[in-house]
């Protein structure tokens, strides 16, 4: 079903201080089947509901990806990420020294992982703990992972940094945006987890050499 376009709600949440009403009025969109922008502790992101296939198409064409482009599920924390993703006992390790923080794991993707959320030849998708107080009582209240994309246009330099910018750039592309001041640049540092070695996939926010 088509949506009428129309301004995004704008929803001024705190940074340290999250208003439960704000975050439930976020969640709402989400569950809803909407789409919203919002803060992490690299840069902005594009998010959907799990199993939102309509929501996946829509933050494609924002960000002009084809189908291999891997999503992230956004996780409140480390068991939650479990349920996603296969996670070895070295691999466990790794994962949880660098969490919360700015990284992305490229794992294999459990059943838990719609079809169509996952890297369609690999099977694998994205996980990350943000360190983000807002992020973070998002996922928390809607007791689900966000699925999410860094919030990076084709005809963009970087992604935005506040949220009048993301408005001015997606004011009608997107159900919500959330304002918690200023965010970075840098999306998070990738590390493909998913074969036999450990592949530094980017290179962004989070320190690599700790790998």
């Amino acid at each position: 079903m088509a949506r009428s376009r129309r301004s995004a709600k704008y929803l001024d949440i705190h940074p340290e201080d999250p208003q439960p009403r704000l975050v439930e009025q976020a969640v709402r969109v989400l569950e809803d089947g909407g789409l919203i922008a919002y803060p992490t502790d690299s840069c902005y992101a594009l998010g959907c509901a799990l199993g939102n296939t309509e929501g996946l198409e829509r933050i494609r064409r924002i960000r002009q990806v084809g189908k291999d482009h891997h999503f992230t599920l956004v996780c409140a924390d480390f068991a939650q990420l479990g349920q996603f993703v296969l996670v070895s006992n070295p691999t466990f390790r790794l994962v949880k020294n660098a969490t919360p923080g700015p990284y992305t794991f490229i794992l294999p993707a459990t059943r838990e992982v719609p079809r169509k959320m996952a890297h369609p030849k690999k099977h694998t998708v994205g996980v990350r703990i943000p360190e983000h107080r807002v992020a973070h009582a998002l996922v928390e209240a809607l007791g689900a992972p966000i699925v999410s994309s860094t919030l990076l246009l084709p005809e963009q330099d970087g992604p935005p940094t506040e949220g009048w910018e993301v408005q001015d750039l997606l004011g009608e592309q997107v159900e919500a945006i959330i304002d918690s001041g200023e965010v970075g640049t840098e999306p998070t540092t990738v590390i493909d987890l998913s074969g036999d070695d450990l592949v530094i996939a980017r290179e962004g926010a989070g320190d690599v050499s700790r790998f």
